[in-house]
Protein backbone atom coordinates (compact mmCIF):
# COMPACT_ATOMS: atom_id res chain seq x y z
CA UNK A 1 0.00 0.00 0.00
CA UNK A 2 1.34 3.19 -0.83
CA UNK A 3 0.07 6.06 1.66
CA UNK A 4 0.81 9.19 -0.48
CA UNK A 5 -1.29 7.18 -3.10
CA UNK A 6 -3.84 6.60 -0.98
CA UNK A 7 -3.93 9.93 0.44
CA UNK A 8 -4.44 11.83 -2.83
CA UNK A 9 -7.41 8.99 -4.29
CA UNK A 10 -9.35 9.69 -1.00
CA UNK A 11 -9.06 13.87 -1.35
CA UNK A 12 -10.26 13.06 -5.19
CA UNK A 13 -12.85 11.18 -4.24
CA UNK A 14 -14.37 12.68 -1.50
CA UNK A 15 -14.07 16.25 -3.52
CA UNK A 16 -15.71 14.51 -6.45
CA UNK A 17 -18.09 13.58 -4.16
CA UNK A 18 -19.08 16.79 -2.41
CA UNK A 19 -18.30 19.39 -5.51
CA UNK A 20 -16.07 21.25 -2.80
CA UNK A 21 -12.28 21.91 -1.96
CA UNK A 22 -13.29 20.98 2.16
CA UNK A 23 -10.76 18.22 2.89
CA UNK A 24 -11.69 14.72 3.54
CA UNK A 25 -12.58 13.21 6.98
CA UNK A 26 -9.70 11.32 8.78
CA UNK A 27 -9.12 7.51 8.17
CA UNK A 28 -8.42 4.82 9.96
CA UNK A 29 -6.82 1.83 7.59
CA UNK A 30 -5.51 -1.47 8.57
CA UNK A 31 -4.13 -4.49 6.44
CA UNK A 32 -1.51 -3.42 4.48
CA UNK A 33 -1.26 -5.89 1.72
CA UNK A 34 -1.96 -5.09 -1.74
CA UNK A 35 -2.78 -6.56 -5.24
CA UNK A 36 0.25 -6.56 -7.43
CA UNK A 37 -0.30 -4.32 -10.44
CA UNK A 38 0.93 -1.39 -12.12
CA UNK A 39 -1.74 0.19 -10.90
CA UNK A 40 -2.60 1.06 -7.21
CA UNK A 41 -5.53 -1.24 -7.41
CA UNK A 42 -5.82 -1.83 -3.25
CA UNK A 43 -5.58 1.51 -2.35
CA UNK A 44 -8.72 2.29 -5.25
CA UNK A 45 -10.45 -0.32 -3.57
CA UNK A 46 -9.74 0.96 0.15
CA UNK A 47 -10.80 4.63 -0.98
CA UNK A 48 -13.79 3.58 -3.31
CA UNK A 49 -15.33 1.68 -0.28
CA UNK A 50 -14.33 4.49 2.35
CA UNK A 51 -16.50 6.78 -0.12
CA UNK A 52 -19.14 4.93 0.26
CA UNK A 53 -19.22 4.16 3.95
CA UNK A 54 -18.21 8.02 4.76
CA UNK A 55 -21.49 9.02 2.54
CA UNK A 56 -23.67 6.90 5.02
CA UNK A 57 -21.97 8.16 8.01
CA UNK A 58 -22.73 11.62 6.60
CA UNK A 59 -26.33 10.62 5.90
CA UNK A 60 -27.13 9.73 9.82
CA UNK A 61 -24.93 12.57 10.75
CA UNK A 62 -22.70 9.40 12.60
CA UNK A 63 -19.63 11.04 13.53
CA UNK A 64 -17.31 7.90 14.92
CA UNK A 65 -14.21 7.46 13.21
CA UNK A 66 -14.25 5.39 9.65
CA UNK A 67 -12.32 2.23 10.26
CA UNK A 68 -11.13 0.47 6.66
CA UNK A 69 -9.12 -2.64 5.92
CA UNK A 70 -7.51 -2.39 2.24
CA UNK A 71 -6.72 -6.14 2.59
CA UNK A 72 -10.39 -7.02 2.74
CA UNK A 73 -11.32 -4.16 0.58
CA UNK A 74 -8.95 -5.58 -2.01
CA UNK A 75 -10.71 -9.16 -1.53
CA UNK A 76 -14.06 -7.66 -2.15
CA UNK A 77 -13.18 -6.52 -5.55
CA UNK A 78 -12.09 -10.15 -5.95
CA UNK A 79 -15.56 -12.33 -4.26
CA UNK A 80 -17.46 -11.50 -1.52
CA UNK A 81 -18.64 -15.15 -1.70
CA UNK A 82 -16.15 -18.67 -1.47
CA UNK A 83 -18.18 -21.68 -2.58
CA UNK A 84 -17.79 -24.65 -0.25
CA UNK A 85 -18.00 -28.43 -1.22
CA UNK A 86 -18.67 -27.23 -5.04
CA UNK A 87 -16.33 -26.00 -7.85
CA UNK A 88 -16.54 -21.85 -8.36
CA UNK A 89 -18.21 -21.10 -11.86
CA UNK A 90 -16.41 -20.42 -15.02
CA UNK A 91 -16.21 -16.17 -15.29
CA UNK A 92 -15.30 -16.07 -19.08
CA UNK A 93 -16.94 -17.59 -22.32
CA UNK A 94 -14.36 -20.08 -23.73
CA UNK A 95 -13.78 -17.57 -26.96
CA UNK A 96 -13.70 -14.46 -24.61
CA UNK A 97 -10.19 -12.82 -24.21
CA UNK A 98 -7.52 -11.24 -26.00
CA UNK A 99 -6.32 -11.90 -29.66
CA UNK A 100 -3.34 -10.71 -31.55
CA UNK A 101 -3.99 -8.86 -35.07
CA UNK A 102 -1.75 -8.31 -37.51
CA UNK A 103 -0.73 -4.88 -36.28
CA UNK A 104 -1.69 -5.44 -31.86
CA UNK A 105 -4.36 -6.66 -29.95
CA UNK A 106 -7.90 -6.94 -29.89
CA UNK A 107 -10.24 -7.96 -27.06
CA UNK A 108 -13.46 -9.80 -27.70
CA UNK A 109 -16.11 -10.09 -24.92
CA UNK A 110 -18.51 -12.45 -25.83
CA UNK A 111 -20.19 -13.48 -22.51
CA UNK A 112 -23.96 -12.51 -23.61
CA UNK A 113 -24.77 -15.32 -25.98
CA UNK A 114 -26.07 -12.82 -28.37
CA UNK A 115 -22.62 -10.68 -28.12
CA UNK A 116 -21.24 -14.11 -29.17
CA UNK A 117 -23.62 -14.48 -31.73
CA UNK A 118 -22.63 -10.90 -33.08
CA UNK A 119 -18.86 -11.68 -33.09
CA UNK A 120 -19.46 -14.93 -34.73
CA UNK A 121 -21.34 -12.77 -38.16
CA UNK A 122 -17.78 -11.09 -38.37
CA UNK A 123 -15.26 -13.74 -37.86
CA UNK A 124 -17.86 -17.04 -38.56
CA UNK A 125 -17.63 -20.07 -36.34
CA UNK A 126 -14.76 -21.51 -35.09
CA UNK A 127 -14.30 -25.52 -33.09
CA UNK A 128 -11.84 -23.88 -30.15
CA UNK A 129 -10.38 -20.57 -29.21
CA UNK A 130 -7.09 -21.73 -31.47
CA UNK A 131 -8.66 -21.21 -34.81
CA UNK A 132 -10.70 -18.41 -33.97
CA UNK A 133 -6.90 -16.93 -33.22
CA UNK A 134 -6.02 -17.61 -36.24
CA UNK A 135 -8.56 -15.89 -38.03
CA UNK A 136 -8.19 -13.19 -36.04
CA UNK A 137 -4.35 -12.67 -37.31
CA UNK A 138 -5.28 -11.90 -40.61
CA UNK A 139 -7.41 -8.49 -39.12
CA UNK A 140 -6.30 -4.89 -38.81
CA UNK A 141 -7.38 -4.64 -34.62
CA UNK A 142 -8.81 -1.02 -35.59
CA UNK A 143 -10.98 -2.63 -38.36
CA UNK A 144 -11.68 -5.68 -36.59
CA UNK A 145 -12.74 -3.30 -33.07
CA UNK A 146 -15.21 -1.79 -35.85
CA UNK A 147 -16.88 -4.43 -37.39
CA UNK A 148 -17.43 -6.70 -34.80
CA UNK A 149 -19.34 -3.23 -32.68
CA UNK A 150 -21.46 -2.54 -35.87
CA UNK A 151 -22.24 -6.21 -35.45
CA UNK A 152 -23.65 -5.82 -32.02
CA UNK A 153 -20.75 -7.18 -30.36
CA UNK A 154 -18.23 -6.12 -28.25
CA UNK A 155 -14.71 -5.58 -28.91
CA UNK A 156 -11.89 -3.16 -28.25
CA UNK A 157 -8.38 -2.83 -29.30
CA UNK A 158 -5.13 -2.34 -27.08
CA UNK A 159 -4.72 1.19 -27.05
CA UNK A 160 -1.53 3.12 -25.25
CA UNK A 161 -2.74 6.31 -22.75
CA UNK A 162 -1.37 8.68 -25.26
CA UNK A 163 -3.50 7.25 -28.18
CA UNK A 164 -6.91 7.22 -25.69
CA UNK A 165 -5.88 10.52 -24.66
CA UNK A 166 -5.77 11.90 -28.91
CA UNK A 167 -9.05 9.70 -29.50
CA UNK A 168 -12.43 12.16 -29.33
CA UNK A 169 -13.85 9.46 -26.63
CA UNK A 170 -10.88 9.84 -24.68
CA UNK A 171 -11.04 13.52 -24.68
CA UNK A 172 -14.52 14.01 -24.35
CA UNK A 173 -14.28 11.47 -21.19
CA UNK A 174 -11.64 13.82 -19.89
CA UNK A 175 -13.69 16.58 -19.95
CA UNK A 176 -16.47 14.61 -17.53
CA UNK A 177 -16.46 14.93 -14.19
CA UNK A 178 -15.89 11.66 -11.87
CA UNK A 179 -19.64 11.84 -10.07
CA UNK A 180 -21.67 14.39 -12.51
CA UNK A 181 -24.47 15.46 -10.07
CA UNK A 182 -27.78 17.91 -9.94
CA UNK A 183 -30.78 18.80 -8.02
CA UNK A 184 -33.83 18.04 -9.24
CA UNK A 185 -37.53 19.63 -8.76
CA UNK A 186 -39.03 19.09 -5.48
CA UNK A 187 -40.28 16.71 -4.12
CA UNK A 188 -42.53 15.85 -0.55
CA UNK A 189 -39.90 15.30 1.83
CA UNK A 190 -38.22 11.80 2.84
CA UNK A 191 -40.10 10.08 5.46
CA UNK A 192 -37.36 7.73 6.19
CA UNK A 193 -36.24 6.88 9.54
CA UNK A 194 -32.63 5.85 8.98
CA UNK A 195 -32.24 4.22 12.18
CA UNK A 196 -28.38 4.00 12.72
CA UNK A 197 -28.17 0.10 13.09
CA UNK A 198 -29.75 -0.11 10.07
CA UNK A 199 -29.86 3.38 7.89
CA UNK A 200 -31.67 2.33 4.32
CA UNK A 201 -34.82 0.20 6.31
CA UNK A 202 -37.40 1.24 4.77
CA UNK A 203 -35.88 2.91 1.57
CA UNK A 204 -36.75 1.43 -1.65
CA UNK A 205 -34.04 1.22 -4.49
CA UNK A 206 -35.39 0.06 -7.98
CA UNK A 207 -32.26 -1.91 -9.54
CA UNK A 208 -31.91 -1.83 -13.22
CA UNK A 209 -28.19 -2.91 -13.67
CA UNK A 210 -26.13 -5.63 -14.61
CA UNK A 211 -22.96 -7.57 -14.47
CA UNK A 212 -20.96 -5.78 -11.89
CA UNK A 213 -20.90 -2.16 -11.47
CA UNK A 214 -24.23 -1.47 -10.78
CA UNK A 215 -24.96 -4.97 -8.76
CA UNK A 216 -22.06 -4.06 -6.64
CA UNK A 217 -23.82 -0.67 -5.70
CA UNK A 218 -27.18 -1.97 -4.61
CA UNK A 219 -25.92 -5.17 -2.56
CA UNK A 220 -23.95 -2.41 -1.03
CA UNK A 221 -27.18 -0.58 -0.45
CA UNK A 222 -29.38 -3.61 0.25
CA UNK A 223 -26.29 -4.43 3.09
CA UNK A 224 -27.64 -0.97 5.15
CA UNK A 225 -31.21 -2.58 5.25
CA UNK A 226 -32.60 -0.84 1.73
CA UNK A 227 -35.53 -2.84 0.23
CA UNK A 228 -33.85 -3.66 -3.40
CA UNK A 229 -35.83 -5.06 -6.18
CA UNK A 230 -33.52 -5.81 -9.52
CA UNK A 231 -35.46 -5.78 -12.80
CA UNK A 232 -34.12 -7.73 -15.92
CA UNK A 233 -35.82 -8.42 -19.06
CA UNK A 234 -37.49 -11.55 -20.34
CA UNK A 235 -34.38 -14.36 -21.12
CA UNK A 236 -31.53 -12.49 -19.42
CA UNK A 237 -29.17 -14.30 -17.74
CA UNK A 238 -25.79 -14.05 -15.57
CA UNK A 239 -24.64 -17.61 -14.42
CA UNK A 240 -21.37 -16.21 -13.83
CA UNK A 241 -22.26 -13.74 -11.20
CA UNK A 242 -25.58 -14.56 -9.94
CA UNK A 243 -24.52 -15.72 -7.17
CA UNK A 244 -21.98 -13.36 -6.06
CA UNK A 245 -24.35 -9.79 -6.38
CA UNK A 246 -27.60 -10.70 -6.12
CA UNK A 247 -26.78 -11.02 -2.05
CA UNK A 248 -29.12 -8.53 0.06
CA UNK A 249 -31.86 -8.50 -2.92
CA UNK A 250 -35.41 -9.98 -4.49
CA UNK A 251 -34.88 -9.95 -8.30
CA UNK A 252 -37.95 -9.96 -10.83
CA UNK A 253 -38.27 -9.37 -14.61
CA UNK A 254 -40.38 -6.50 -16.65
CA UNK A 255 -40.64 -6.05 -20.36
CA UNK A 256 -40.10 -2.12 -20.60
CA UNK A 257 -41.07 -3.12 -24.14
CA UNK A 258 -44.24 -4.48 -23.69
CA UNK A 259 -47.54 -1.90 -22.50
CA UNK A 260 -48.07 -4.04 -19.48
CA UNK A 261 -44.09 -4.23 -18.30
CA UNK A 262 -44.11 -0.36 -18.88
CA UNK A 263 -47.35 0.00 -16.61
CA UNK A 264 -45.87 -2.02 -13.50
CA UNK A 265 -42.45 -0.19 -13.82
CA UNK A 266 -44.43 2.90 -13.58
CA UNK A 267 -46.19 1.63 -10.45
CA UNK A 268 -42.61 0.38 -9.02
CA UNK A 269 -41.04 3.94 -9.79
CA UNK A 270 -43.94 5.50 -8.24
CA UNK A 271 -43.74 3.68 -4.89
CA UNK A 272 -39.46 4.06 -5.23
CA UNK A 273 -37.22 6.27 -3.16
CA UNK A 274 -33.98 5.30 -5.30
CA UNK A 275 -33.54 4.37 -9.17
CA UNK A 276 -30.21 3.04 -10.41
CA UNK A 277 -29.57 2.31 -13.90
CA UNK A 278 -27.16 0.95 -16.10
CA UNK A 279 -28.08 1.39 -19.75
CA UNK A 280 -26.32 2.71 -22.58
CA UNK A 281 -26.48 6.24 -22.43
CA UNK A 282 -29.92 6.69 -24.88
CA UNK A 283 -31.46 3.21 -24.11
CA UNK A 284 -33.91 4.33 -21.65
CA UNK A 285 -34.60 8.08 -22.89
CA UNK A 286 -35.11 5.77 -26.39
CA UNK A 287 -38.04 3.82 -24.27
CA UNK A 288 -40.00 7.26 -23.07
CA UNK A 289 -37.67 7.50 -19.86
CA UNK A 290 -35.47 10.72 -19.81
CA UNK A 291 -34.72 12.69 -16.93
CA UNK A 292 -37.52 14.98 -16.50
CA UNK A 293 -40.41 11.78 -17.29
CA UNK A 294 -38.65 9.98 -14.03
CA UNK A 295 -39.04 12.89 -11.79
CA UNK A 296 -42.92 13.17 -12.71
CA UNK A 297 -43.71 9.74 -12.18
CA UNK A 298 -41.44 9.86 -9.30
CA UNK A 299 -41.12 13.41 -7.49
CA UNK A 300 -37.96 14.02 -5.86
CA UNK A 301 -36.07 10.56 -7.55
CA UNK A 302 -33.17 9.78 -6.40
CA UNK A 303 -31.85 9.01 -9.96
CA UNK A 304 -27.97 7.16 -10.51
CA UNK A 305 -27.05 6.32 -13.57
CA UNK A 306 -23.80 4.28 -15.08
CA UNK A 307 -22.31 3.41 -18.57
CA UNK A 308 -19.43 2.46 -19.51
CA UNK A 309 -17.56 5.22 -21.61
CA UNK A 310 -18.64 8.21 -20.84
CA UNK A 311 -22.21 10.40 -21.06
CA UNK A 312 -20.54 12.63 -24.11
CA UNK A 313 -18.49 11.60 -27.34
CA UNK A 314 -19.20 9.11 -30.08
CA UNK A 315 -19.11 6.21 -28.28
CA UNK A 316 -21.28 7.18 -25.50
CA UNK A 317 -24.24 4.65 -26.54
CA UNK A 318 -21.33 2.00 -27.20
CA UNK A 319 -21.79 -1.53 -25.33
CA UNK A 320 -18.57 -1.67 -22.81
CA UNK A 321 -17.54 -3.37 -20.49
CA UNK A 322 -14.18 -2.99 -17.57
CA UNK A 323 -11.92 -5.60 -19.84
CA UNK A 324 -12.70 -3.62 -22.67
CA UNK A 325 -12.20 -0.14 -21.17
CA UNK A 326 -9.25 -1.57 -19.69
CA UNK A 327 -7.96 -2.06 -23.33
CA UNK A 328 -9.14 0.68 -24.78
CA UNK A 329 -7.86 3.75 -22.80
CA UNK A 330 -4.23 2.37 -21.75
CA UNK A 331 -4.39 0.72 -18.93
CA UNK A 332 -3.52 -3.05 -20.50
CA UNK A 333 -0.98 -1.58 -22.31
CA UNK A 334 0.48 0.19 -19.52
CA UNK A 335 0.15 -3.00 -17.97
CA UNK A 336 2.19 -5.28 -20.40
CA UNK A 337 5.20 -2.31 -20.48
CA UNK A 338 5.08 -2.73 -16.62
CA UNK A 339 5.69 -6.72 -16.99
CA UNK A 340 8.53 -6.31 -20.01
CA UNK A 341 5.64 -8.36 -22.00
CA UNK A 342 4.30 -8.43 -25.37
CA UNK A 343 0.52 -9.25 -24.68
CA UNK A 344 -2.19 -7.05 -22.49
CA UNK A 345 -1.77 -7.50 -19.03
CA UNK A 346 -5.19 -6.31 -17.11
CA UNK A 347 -5.80 -5.30 -13.68
CA UNK A 348 -5.87 -8.29 -11.45
CA UNK A 349 -9.09 -7.88 -10.56
CA UNK A 350 -12.30 -6.23 -12.86
CA UNK A 351 -11.15 -3.21 -10.67
CA UNK A 352 -13.30 -0.16 -12.26
CA UNK A 353 -16.36 -2.44 -11.78
CA UNK A 354 -16.54 -2.16 -8.34
CA UNK A 355 -15.10 0.97 -7.86
CA UNK A 356 -17.35 2.81 -9.66
CA UNK A 357 -19.74 0.67 -7.94
CA UNK A 358 -19.25 1.82 -4.82
CA UNK A 359 -19.17 5.42 -6.29
CA UNK A 360 -22.51 4.96 -7.25
CA UNK A 361 -23.65 3.83 -3.86
CA UNK A 362 -21.98 6.76 -2.53
CA UNK A 363 -24.06 8.86 -5.51
CA UNK A 364 -27.16 7.42 -4.01
CA UNK A 365 -26.31 8.17 -0.55
CA UNK A 366 -25.47 11.62 -1.21
CA UNK A 367 -28.49 12.15 -3.10
CA UNK A 368 -30.36 10.97 -0.29
CA UNK A 369 -28.52 13.44 2.19
CA UNK A 370 -29.41 16.36 -0.14
CA UNK A 371 -32.67 15.11 -0.49
CA UNK A 372 -32.99 15.50 3.22
CA UNK A 373 -31.65 19.17 2.91
CA UNK A 374 -33.44 20.27 0.58
CA UNK A 375 -36.73 18.18 -0.23
CA UNK A 376 -35.15 17.89 -3.95
CA UNK A 377 -34.46 15.60 -6.72
CA UNK A 378 -31.48 14.00 -6.88
CA UNK A 379 -29.69 12.77 -10.42
CA UNK A 380 -25.93 11.63 -10.54
CA UNK A 381 -24.19 9.81 -13.69
CA UNK A 382 -20.80 7.94 -13.67
CA UNK A 383 -18.86 5.73 -16.05
CA UNK A 384 -16.76 3.22 -16.29
CA UNK A 385 -14.38 5.19 -18.41
CA UNK A 386 -14.26 7.90 -16.62
CA UNK A 387 -13.38 6.18 -13.19
CA UNK A 388 -10.04 4.63 -15.58
CA UNK A 389 -8.98 8.24 -16.40
CA UNK A 390 -8.77 8.42 -12.26
CA UNK A 391 -6.98 5.59 -11.86
CA UNK A 392 -4.95 6.02 -14.85
CA UNK A 393 -3.09 9.43 -13.24
CA UNK A 394 -1.65 7.18 -10.54
CA UNK A 395 0.70 4.28 -11.99
CA UNK A 396 3.32 2.49 -10.23
CA UNK A 397 6.61 2.92 -11.62
CA UNK A 398 8.46 -0.10 -13.34
CA UNK A 399 10.59 -0.78 -10.27
CA UNK A 400 7.92 -0.85 -7.72
CA UNK A 401 6.08 -4.02 -7.27
CA UNK A 402 3.42 -4.37 -4.25
CA UNK A 403 3.82 -6.88 -1.41
CA UNK A 404 1.26 -8.99 -2.81
CA UNK A 405 -2.31 -10.23 -0.92
CA UNK A 406 -1.99 -13.91 -0.70
CA UNK A 407 -4.35 -15.92 -0.36
CA UNK A 408 -7.90 -15.71 1.32
CA UNK A 409 -7.67 -16.79 5.09
CA UNK A 410 -10.08 -18.35 7.48
CA UNK A 411 -10.14 -14.95 9.79
CA UNK A 412 -11.23 -12.82 6.23
CA UNK A 413 -14.81 -15.00 6.73
CA UNK A 414 -17.59 -14.61 8.80
CA UNK A 415 -17.99 -17.13 10.99
CA UNK A 416 -21.86 -18.03 9.23
CA UNK A 417 -22.02 -19.53 6.39
CA UNK A 418 -24.45 -18.12 3.66
CA UNK A 419 -27.44 -20.84 2.27
CA UNK A 420 -28.94 -20.61 -0.57
CA UNK A 421 -30.52 -22.06 -4.27
CA UNK A 422 -26.98 -22.45 -4.73
CA UNK A 423 -25.40 -24.16 -1.71
CA UNK A 424 -23.56 -22.93 0.99
CA UNK A 425 -20.70 -20.52 0.30
CA UNK A 426 -18.82 -18.58 2.97
CA UNK A 427 -18.91 -14.65 2.83
CA UNK A 428 -16.35 -12.17 3.51
CA UNK A 429 -16.55 -9.69 6.40
CA UNK A 430 -17.09 -6.47 5.88
CA UNK A 431 -14.38 -4.42 4.60
CA UNK A 432 -14.73 -1.27 7.02
CA UNK A 433 -16.20 -0.49 10.59
CA UNK A 434 -18.54 2.41 11.62
CA UNK A 435 -19.57 1.95 15.12
CA UNK A 436 -22.81 1.53 15.17
CA UNK A 437 -24.03 0.90 11.78
CA UNK A 438 -22.70 -2.30 10.54
CA UNK A 439 -23.31 -3.97 6.97
CA UNK A 440 -25.09 -6.87 6.93
CA UNK A 441 -27.41 -8.43 4.85
CA UNK A 442 -30.41 -9.80 5.74
CA UNK A 443 -31.48 -12.03 2.33
CA UNK A 444 -29.32 -14.60 0.92
CA UNK A 445 -28.22 -14.35 -2.88
CA UNK A 446 -31.39 -15.37 -4.87
CA UNK A 447 -31.79 -16.33 -8.63
CA UNK A 448 -32.43 -14.10 -11.45
CA UNK A 449 -36.94 -13.60 -12.23
CA UNK A 450 -37.25 -15.47 -9.04
CA UNK A 451 -39.61 -12.51 -7.80
CA UNK A 452 -42.74 -11.07 -8.38
CA UNK A 453 -42.35 -7.25 -9.68
CA UNK A 454 -43.83 -5.61 -6.45
CA UNK A 455 -43.05 -4.33 -3.28
CA UNK A 456 -42.94 -5.90 0.00
CA UNK A 457 -45.67 -5.09 2.56
CA UNK A 458 -43.77 -3.06 5.52
CA UNK A 459 -44.88 -6.76 7.36
CA UNK A 460 -43.18 -8.67 4.64
CA UNK A 461 -39.82 -6.60 5.06
CA UNK A 462 -36.94 -8.33 7.01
Amino acid sequence: MNDRITAELWQQLWQGLRNALSPPPPLILSGRQALVSAYPVSELATTSIALAAQAVASLIDNSQPLHVDSALSSRWFQHALRPINRPPVSLWDPFAGDYACADGWLRLHTNAPHHREAMERVLGRHDNRQALAATVTGWDRFTLEQAVVDAGGCAAALRSREEWQQHPQGQSVSREALIEQSLQPCGPPPEWSLPPARPLHGVRVLDLTRIIAGPVATRFLAGLGAEVLRIDPPGWQEPSLEEEITLGKRCARLDLKSTEGRRQFEILLGQSDVLVHGYRADALINLGYDRETLQKLKPGLIDVSLNAWGWTGPWRNRRGFDSLVQMACGIADRGRQWQGGDAPVPLPVQALDHATGYLLAAAVLEGMRQRRLHSTGFAARLSLARTASLLSDFPYSVDEQPAGLGARQPQDEEQETVISHWGIAAQLRAPFRLPGTPLLWSRSPSPLGSATAEWLAVSEQR
